[in-house]
Parts: structure tokens; sequence; C-alpha cells
């Protein structure tokens, strides 16, 4: 729970992987906090006037403070809250250190090899995309190995930065592999990883805010289909 005196408000969007990374920051550290869904085509006032350059979300307000881009939030969470455990961010500054480096590869490549695939015009650029895809996770595979010493999590025995910052992808990479049919984590080359996605999964924190993955499949062929229509349009 949140200290005496602490008032926690998250401006979100239900189908964010940088939105759901927040909430389980917020979850593992059972912090209580008020959720504020926003319509992101008719973004509130207290949404433009908390994050004025970039006007999206997450945004966590902090008595009446914003902090916005997730990376940064959770990391906010973790100095503003660090009598309560589990401390996400490694103590020892080497360490902070490689996580915060493996975390910026998550976004930086893993994230956005993956939606350029998604979005792929030619078989030809599908399989390339595919390709550097399934590469980006075989190098988190092995990124594991080093952050996790043979222990569950990337934080060792408990959940950390890498694991929360990993995990607000988790529900997006299912729906992917039920909407193509395409395993993203498989056992077969990303053994450690397949492990740590049934084990994280499982829970009770990552449960409790995990959105449902048949939703977001519907969501994804939703927004599809309404970007097909708007290029046949033009």
């Amino acid at each position: 729970m949140a200290g005496g005196g602490d008032e926690l408000k998250l401006l979100g969007m239900w189908a964010s992987p940088f939105v759901l990374r927040v909430r389980l920051a917020l979850s593992f550290k059972g912090l209580s906090y008020k959720y504020v869904e926003e319509d992101l085509r008719n973004k509130s006032d207290l949404l433009l006037s908390s994050n004025p350059t970039n006007k999206k979300v997450p945004v966590l307000i902090h008595n009446g403070k914003p902090i916005c881009e997730s990376q940064i939030i959770v990391q906010y969470i973790d100095e503003a809250f660090s009598s309560t455990s589990p401390a996400l961010l490694p103590a020892d500054p080497y360490e902070r250190s490689l996580v915060r480096f493996w975390a910026a590869f998550i976004d930086d490549k893993l994230l956005t090899t993956w939606l350029e695939t998604s979005k792929a015009k030619t078989e030809e650029e599908k399989v390339e995309g595919l390709k550097e895809t399934f590469a980006a996770f075989e190098t988190l595979e092995a990124a594991f190995k080093e952050c996790s010493m043979g222990k569950p999590f990337f934080g060792g025995d408990s959940v950390g930065y890498l694991d929360i910052t990993f995990g607000g992808l988790l529900a997006f990479v299912h729906a992917a592999e039920a909407r193509h049919g395409i395993r993203f984590v498989d056992a077969s080359r990303c053994p450690l990883l397949a492990n740590w996605v049934e084990r994280f999964g499982e829970l009770d924190a990552t449960k409790a805010v995990m959105p449902d993955i048949s939703r977001l499949v519907d969501y994804a062929n939703t927004r599809e289909a309404k970007a097909a229509a708007a290029d046949a349009s033009n």
C-alpha cells in the first residue's frame, strides 16, 4: 500500500504495453492507486496538462506531480517507495547499469524490430523482419542467463526491473502469437525465456493486471481492418 499521504493516480489505456509495465510495477510493489482510462482520440485535459510534451500515456501522478515515460515511471516507483519490497533495481551500481542497458535493448531493439516486422508490406520484408525479431529474443535469452545467474527471474530470486520491463510486453506477445500462429518465445530457441514466461505469468501480481488476450486479439484485428480500409480508400 502507498504510505500515508501518498496519492497515486495512473493515466493509461488498457491496450498499451507501456501502461501495463507501470501497472505491473505498482502491483508487485503492492501500491494502491486510482486508474484513469484515457480515450486517446479525445485526450483529457488532465493528460494534456500532465504530459504536454508528448501527450501520451502512461502518466503517473504522485501527490499532484506527474511522471512520464514507462521506464522512468518504474524507476521512480522503485525509488519513491524504496522501503516497499521487492526492490526492482539492484543496489550495486554496475548491476544497475546492466539492467538499464538491457531494458533499453528491449525497447530500442526487440520491440522496435517486432513492430516494424508487423508493418512489413512484402513477404521478403516479413521474412527478414522475423529473422531479426527471433535474433532479438535469442539475445534477450542470453541476457536472462547473465542477469538471473541461474535463478527464477531476471532480478534473481524475486521480480526485478527487467522482469517488469519485458513483462509489460508479455500479453502482447501472446496476442501476436494467437493472431499469426508464430511462437516468438519458443522453447527450442529460448528455453530460459520460455520457462520465465510461464513462471512470470503464474504470479498473482501479474494476473491481477494482465489484460485479456482474446480482447487484445480482437482489438488488434479491428485496428488492422480499419487501417486496411483507410489504405483502400486512398
